[in-house]
């Protein structure tokens, strides 16, 4: 017993990379059998396949993992709770062991009955005696741990001596230098070339081409034979999504043969539907590549009319900012069943990478569970109007005539407006249902699909933080090319009504076209894509690759031509721009879609004309949270101050790393500067006033910072009093930025960063400023701290950068008014505590604070 003692008091090692080594692990020697010292160590039980894959890529000796023996203790089985009983036992072994092919060599009695081929061609290179093996135990003490006896770790025979890999002198000119399998990666190509209809002859001429640059094969992959593409080509060619007549036996099938791409299942019953989560291994490595500290969002419906069984998708964004489908749920009902399957996913994400957390979730349905997705993935949740913009878009252009659609697409972005930054005392649509009736056809659609709606909708643009546009057009963007990939060319349309058609689907054909487009060497099959293979930038993108030469704005009007980039000679007519109902002529906007033009417009003409027009949506909101959280009682000014330091800096950081024009349109920061010159000035009888404002008289220049109890003890009385006047924004306190946002896990280096009193700043080396601003009693913040006095580990909002220690230096209200085009302001429970800010590579939102939520809300400008 004082064994499994010593064993259960080790710490269970979970590495932070997705696959990991014996060499990644600390092992341990404990007392074994026949009084031998086990080398073990404990793992999740979850990551048993990550380290197998990591052993197998030891570049050493590369080789591949087999499971020799097995021993599993059924389910229903009692079991007596012991502290050695065992779940499972597997045995690794090295795949080029345990027997030897080799002359001469030895082959266990209960394999003796293998009849050598007349050509031995491979066989002596598969096995040759290799004594590398480890046993991995789950034990009934702990289900969730695995335990790793790995006692043989050297690829040798049982002469002591190298048998294969490079260390194998008679293994040179052979096969068994390498490993005896081709990676998953190349596995992965092979198969998705195939699906989307590339040639066996094709993939093997441009693989051999590739060999060839490379001076010859120096991999297990570059020793690609025909013979294995062609068979992969006839297994994929004879199987069949059918596997049974009936779709929910099919289905559960299905489910069994694909373990490893199921997160959540749940069969049909009398009560509850379908739902079936499906996420491939690669698609786990996406989200947690691209998802973490970084944004996620929901597609959350496709095919309601052509498919028996929606399909959902959480998408992430790539370097690109193109959406990556990192999962895929099937359910009649999404919003109704996202608690059950959202909690799965998230320690399925959690049980490979332990620090993984998201900085945002971005839903484009305001029914979906919200308080679900706060409470799962801790992180503020943003609102996508895109859905909704498409559907008014397309059938505008299908109901109404050109006239019609620029006064109804220019009122309908008025009233948006309105909902968001303006007070409402009746619903502005009943109006506008009235003003155009006369469009009957459009006014009758939107009645029927619309108006029912449109409660849900107007509270969920007053009180959730709205994505930007960059965002809606990623979005837009998957789900086109999701629509072409996933319906386009069925002959049949009977298979819509089957779920393991769908379910076959998406994990074969349109799981390879997504892989393809992240595959760095795509353009070499550039000349066998299909229709359905469409790939490229979003409209966002294409509108930066727009010279602004080949825009022509039109005095006096709010209409803009752009040229066409493809044909010179044919130029598009933007209407309304600068609204996120703007109008263009072009094939792709007359979709419903949001074009390159459109955004492009819309840039220009909101940096020419900054007067007469109102900021973005997403400002105007991030103005009206950053007023109303600076309008604290005077006496609350250390919290404010501390806020308005913490801009300055993430300002000046950004001044320095991102370009001007990237930051905020022209127009946005006017408007920025002229409110908050008007509400950031601090009168000379501010101190007066705090002093009078409370019964003990105490202002923030009356408590001693440098202790702890007392800062402390102050920040629970002006607590208090903020949460009074704030309680409209968030019940009562002011919340956390972006909670849960935590971008560097490591404990501080040094002491906790806070705002230093008068006496400490005067110690630091500036004490007659200190005194002179001490005396003044009117600004909590003494002077200027040395660059070393407080040293905090954040991110830059926008740009590539990497996480940098930044040096924080309060201002003096003097050169407040200066700052006033500030990216971000964040409003603390505790004095002594700065938040982080969101990951540092993700460029699609900048962080504000609204009510009812705190969240980050996106730049409408385009970088």
């Amino acid at each position: 017993m004082a064994r499994w003692d010593e064993i259960l008091s080790l710490p269970v090692q979970n590495p932070p990379t997705l696959d990991f080594s014996a060499g990644d692990l600390v092992w341990s020697k404990v007392e074994g059998w026949r009084d031998n010292l086990d080398r073990l160590a404990l793992i999740p039980y979850a990551r048993v396949d990550d380290f197998v894959r990591g052993e197998s890529a030891n570049k050493d000796c590369p080789t591949r993992f087999h499971v020799e023996a097995r021993r599993r203790r059924p389910p229903q089985a009692s079991c007596k709770q012991k502290v050695d009983g065992i779940l499972e036992y597997i045995l690794y072994w090295c795949s080029f062991g345990p027997d030897d092919h080799r002359k001469g060599g030895i082959v266990r009695p209960s394999r003796n009955t293998y009849v050598p081929k007349k050509k031995n061609a491979g066989r002596p290179n598969t096995k040759r005696g290799c004594t590398c093996h480890f046993i991995v135990k789950r034990l009934i003490a702990e289900p969730t741990v695995a335990l790793v006896i790995y006692n043989q770790d050297k690829h040798i025979d049982k002469m002591g001596l190298p048998c294969h890999g490079p260390q194998d002198k008679k293994a040179e000119g052979t096969r068994a230098m390498f490993a005896p399998y081709i990676s998953e990666d190349l596995r992965l190509r092979v198969w998705s070339l195939l699906y989307v209809g590339v040639s066996v002859e094709t993939i093997m001429q441009r693989h051999n081409e590739s060999v060839e640059k490379q001076g010859g094969p120096s991999n297990r992959d570059h020793l690609l034979t025909h013979r294995y593409v062609r068979r992969q080509e006839r297994s994929m060619r004879r199987s069949t999504y059918q596997l049974d007549e009936d779709d929910a036996v099919s289905i559960g099938l299905w489910v069994e043969s694909h373990q490893s791409h199921v997160f959540f299942y749940e069969d049909f019953s009398d009560t509850d539907p379908l739902v079936l989560g499906i996420q491939t291994e690669w698609q786990l490595q996406q989200m947690i590549r691209f998802g973490n500290k970084r944004l996620m969002a929901s597609d959350s419906s496709f095919g309601p009319n052509k498919l028996k069984h929606p399909v959902q998708t959480l998408l992430v964004f790539n370097s690109e900012n193109k959406a990556i489908p990192v999962a895929w749920i099937i359910t009649p009902r999404f919003a109704s069943t996202a608690h059950k399957w959202m909690r799965p996913l998230y320690n399925r994400v959690r049980s490979k990478d332990p620090n993984w957390m998201l900085a945002g979730f971005i839903v484009d349905d305001p029914s979906m569970d919200i308080l679900t997705i706060r409470d799962v993935f801790q992180c503020s949740v943003l609102l996508s109007f895109w859905r909704v913009r498409h559907s008014w878009h397309k059938n505008l252009v299908k109901r109404c005539t050109e006239t019609e659609r620029v006064q109804i697409s220019q009122q309908l972005g008025l009233i948006v407006d309105k909902i968001r930054t303006g007070p409402l005392n009746m619903n502005p649509f009943d109006a506008f249902m009235e003003e155009f009736g006369a469009s009957s056809d459009f006014i009758d659609y939107f009645k029927a699909t619309w108006y029912p709606r449109i409660g849900l909708w107007t509270t969920a643009l007053r009180t959730i933080p709205l994505a930007s546009q960059e965002t809606g057009a990623a979005l837009e963007f998957y789900h086109n090319q999701l629509k072409v990939r996933l319906l386009l060319n069925e002959k049949d349309s009977d298979v819509y009504q089957r779920a393991d058609w769908l379910v076959d689907k998406l994990g074969t054909k349109v799981h390879s076209y997504f892989w393809l487009d992240e595959y760095s060497e795509k353009d070499y099959f550039a000349r066998y894509w299909k229709d359905e293979w469409i790939t490229g930038l979003t409209s966002w993108r294409k509108a930066l690759k727009i010279p602004d030469s080949d825009v022509i704005l039109e005095e006096g009007t709010s209409c803009v031509r752009v040229i066409n980039q493809v044909d010179r000679d044919k130029v598009h007519l933007v209407r309304n721009s600068g609204s996120q109902f703007a109008l263009c002529d072009c094939k792709w906007a007359e979709m419903g879609n949001l074009c390159e033009h459109v955004f492009k417009a819309s840039k220009l003409i909101l940096q020419k004309e900054n007067r007469d027009l109102y900021p973005s949506t997403t400002v105007s909101q991030y103005i009206q949270a950053l007023l109303e959280m600076l309008h604290c009682p005077t006496n609350d000014s250390l919290i404010r101050d501390h806020a308005v330091s913490l801009s300055v800096l993430v300002h000046k950081k950004l001044d320095s790393l991102v370009a001007p024009d990237s930051r905020s349109t022209p127009m946005d920061q006017l408007v920025l500067s002229k409110i908050l010159q008007k509400r950031m000035m601090v009168g000379p009888g501010v101190a007066e006033q705090s002093s009078s404002g409370r019964e003990t008289g105490c202002s923030a220049m009356d408590v001693d910072l440098s202790s702890p109890s007392r800062c402390m003890g102050h920040c629970e009385e002006t607590h208090d009093v903020l949460g009074d006047v704030s309680c409209n924004i968030v019940d009562g306190r002011i919340e956390r930025l972006c909670n849960g946002m935590d971008l560097d896990s490591s404990p501080p280096t040094s002491t906790s960063p806070r705002l230093h009193s008068s006496d400490e700043a005067s110690n630091n080396g500036n004490s007659s400023n200190s005194k002179e601003i001490a005396r003044s009693n009117m600004k909590p913040i003494a002077g200027e701290t040395r660059d070393s006095e407080v040293d905090i580990s954040t991110d830059v909002i926008c740009g590539e950068q990497e996480d940098s220690p930044v040096k924080l230096k309060p201002v003096s209200d003097d050169n407040l008014q200066l700052q006033l085009n500030l990216p971000t302001v964040v409003a603390t429970e505790e004095v002594n505590s700065y938040e982080k800010f969101p990951s540092a590579h993700e460029p699609l939102f900048t962080t504000a604070v609204t009510k009812g939520d705190v969240a980050g809300t996106a730049s409408p400008s385009i970088k």
